[in-house]
């Protein structure tokens, strides 16, 4: 075979397969250029605003959501103690506060490197860790800021176990 012969295939734009799992879902979505798309979701404390970049250099997809509230200086040390309670607890994705703004946010980055490319059970999985995370731990936060409650109060009173039925 000649080099000639070789056919080349350009990897499918993660962000473009997004798009057709947001409009399967019936979640509204705007793209801000070829490489980037929010997606709103709604979960049962608020809708969350999900960002998706690609980032082609780095061969990764990142994720962002950020919660809608801010945290101001005052809270901040109990926030970063509950930040750091939370994170040693997820599996996937990480919480942190984004300096510019002072908002929670969820994090999470797929790496793509080598031409690795994503299948549709990949980013769904990615979105639905990413809800998931952000329902199992809002409470956590209003509790620490507006319940007064410390992160470890606020955590117990989150996850907690059902047993039985009713």
């Amino acid at each position: 075979m000649s080099l000639i012969d070789i056919e080349i295939i350009e990897a499918l734009n993660p962000v473009d397969l997004i798009e057709t799992i947001a409009s399967a879902n019936d979640w509204s979505f705007e793209r801000s250029g070829d490489d980037e798309i929010t997606i709103t979701v709604s979960g049962s404390w608020c809708d969350y605003n999900i960002s998706l970049s690609w980032m082609e250099g780095m061969e990764a997809l990142h994720l962002a959501c950020a919660f809608d509230f801010k945290i101001n200086e005052r809270h901040k040390p109990r926030v970063m103690k509950l930040l750091a309670c939370i994170n040693e607890q997820m599996w996937v994705g990480h919480f942190d506060i984004w300096q510019a703004e002072g908002v929670v946010m969820y994090r999470h980055a797929l790496l793509l490197t080598d031409g690795a490319e994503v299948g549709t059970g990949q980013l769904e999985g990615m979105l639905g860790a990413a809800v998931d995370s952000c329902e199992r731990y809002y409470q956590t936060f209003q509790y620490v800021l507006w319940g007064g409650k410390t992160p470890e109060e606020a955590i117990a009173a989150v996850l907690f176990e059902t047993v039985g039925e009713a």
